[in-house]
């Protein structure tokens, strides 16, 4: 399925923002920056598709630099806590429908939640809470925080070899869905694989499971 090309605003071009912006360039949407500092606004004018230098505290600069007409905006002002608080207000009571703010701390996401933010992140959290699991799980590829958490994990077949994913039925007995299975002569990966295919020593699966469930799977 191809992805539906976006015109996503970053306002705040530090770091964070710029290569935020960035990759959202590579994966082949347009991307809209704003920034107060001017040096900012310099270094970002050649990596993403328009460059402003604008204080987003002001709606007349929102409203002036089309921003209230995107249908996505991502507010990351580092520490100012303030101006994000402001930013965010700014953007939800002018009708921007999907807005992704930046947090520093617990108390700063509950405020941006609770004045209409759609999503709500701590960068540092997020990327702490990806490279434990990363150290301590084998073979997780992705964590999804959805509900408790879902992990896409590749695992490598040993006592399971010999049984169909019929038999081993590892959604209702490991609460795991198997999306692909790569043969161990095969250097590719069959994607939604057959409840009838029979595994094979050191096939390869990649699955979704529960962070939950993770002690349960033993392959």
């Amino acid at each position: 399925m191809q992805q539906k090309r976006q015109e996503i605003g970053i306002i705040g071009l530090g770091k964070f923002g710029t290569f935020l912006g960035q990759r959202l360039m590579e994966l082949g949407h347009t991307v809209i920056g704003m920034d107060t500092s001017e040096d900012k606004v310099r270094k970002a004018r050649d990596e993403l598709s328009r460059v402003f230098q604008a204080d987003a505290t002001d709606r007349t600069a929102l409203e002036q630099t089309g921003f209230t007409e995107l249908s996505k905006v991502v507010v990351s002002v580092g520490d100012a806590m303030e101006a994000s608080i402001l930013i965010t207000l700014n953007l939800v009571e002018l009708g921007v429908p999907d807005v992704w703010t930046k947090a520093v701390s617990f108390q700063h996401e509950k405020v941006l939640s609770k004045i209409g933010a759609s999503n709500v992140f701590i960068p540092e959290h997020y990327g702490a809470h990806q490279l434990a699991l990363r150290m301590s799980v084998p073979g997780l590829v992705e964590y999804l925080p959805v509900g408790k958490g879902l992990l896409v994990q590749r695992l490598s077949v040993d006592k399971w070899k010999g049984k169909s994913l019929r038999q081993l039925d590892l959604t209702n007995r490991h609460g795991i869905q198997v999306v692909a299975v790569r043969r161990a002569e095969s250097e590719d990966f069959d994607y939604l694989p057959k409840a009838d295919i029979t595994l094979a020593e050191d096939d390869e699966l990649v699955v979704f499971v529960q962070e939950e469930n993770l002690g349960d799977i033993d392959p």
